[in-house]
């Protein structure tokens, strides 16, 4: 049975620790207010520019850019794995991971080719376990206090320029997608070749997207546009994934507070009773004493 100085250092130690874990709760807390705006701002251009790349997209019959259509080729895939730099949010960082490592042990059944672009320090260090041969690069965003878009165009230029040597055939960036502070979701987005969805309204009304003219012409925007998608996508994760750290964090350590305050009560009535017992055996010893004489 541990002394009463033992259980007073456990309980100093624990209430130290609550300490810690209230004021991440609150640094969380905050920081979520502004991760959370950024993400939701940017989800309207990202989904913007994909109906626009659908619009156009439905009027290229030959000739649509590699970058739309692909190489024509499904043997070799590129993996963006997009993680935090740090820890103590939950199961944040595991979920993205577990998510890449089942779509890795898939493509490798099939007898594809997997290569993996890290972004994120702890991603890294989760794949690298066993998967180290297969990760061709580390991009660590440890150093920037607030992402912005030169982080993912640079990340996206990064990959196209990867394709362009002919790296690889397919790429598919993995990110958490935020709902709510208990909520997030590991999500799977195929960049190379692009996914283009039609319209949900018009499809389900069984019409046909509506039809523009462009100028210049439709050629010369793809171009354009689908590199930048790449760049906005790979950003919008990054956002994403920033306020689903950040909730995730909040929740974990809303949680390591309760919990250290249900320890602190345990060894607060522990301490208690042993205090007590070692009175009482006290007292009988005293009394003995005194009755003896």
């Amino acid at each position: 049975m541990p002394s009463l100085k033992d259980l007073r250092n456990r309980i100093s130690s624990v209430k130290a620790t609550q300490k810690i874990t209230k004021a991440m709760q609150m640094v969380a807390a905050a920081k979520l207010r502004r991760a959370q705006a950024a993400a939701e701002a940017a989800r309207p251009y990202a989904e913007r520019i994909e109906k626009v790349l659908a619009n156009l997209a439905g009027g290229v019959s030959t000739g649509a850019p590699v970058l739309l259509s692909g190489n024509g080729r499904d043997e070799t895939h590129l993996l963006v794995v997009a993680t935090a730099e740090r820890g103590l949010c939950g199961a944040f960082n595991s979920s993205i991971v577990r998510l890449a490592r089942e779509h890795i042990q898939r493509l490798q059944g099939q007898g594809k080719t997997v290569k993996i672009l890290c972004v994120g320090k702890k991603g890294y260090d989760q794949l690298r376990r066993n998967y180290e041969k297969n990760i061709i690069e580390l991009v660590e965003l440890r150093g920037v206090r607030q992402i912005g878009f030169d982080q993912g165009d640079a990340i996206g230029r990064k990959v196209i320029d990867l394709f362009e040597r002919g790296e690889f055939d397919v790429a598919t960036l993995f990110f958490s997608r935020f709902k709510s502070v208990i909520q997030q979701f590991p999500t799977a987005l195929q960049l190379i070749p692009a996914q283009i969805s039609a319209n949900e309204n018009e499809a389900a009304a069984g019409g046909a997207l509506a039809t523009y003219e462009y100028e210049p012409g439709q050629d010369e925007i793809l171009a354009t546009l689908l590199p930048r998608n790449i760049s906005v996508q790979i950003f919008r994760a990054l956002l994403e994934n920033a306020a689903s750290e950040q909730g995730a964090r909040m929740s974990a350590m809303d949680n390591a507070t309760r919990n250290a305050g249900d320890m602190i009560k345990k060894q607060t009535t522990l301490y208690n009773r042993s205090r007590q017992a070692i009175i009482t055996k006290e007292l009988i010893e005293i009394i003995s004493g005194a009755e003896a004489l």
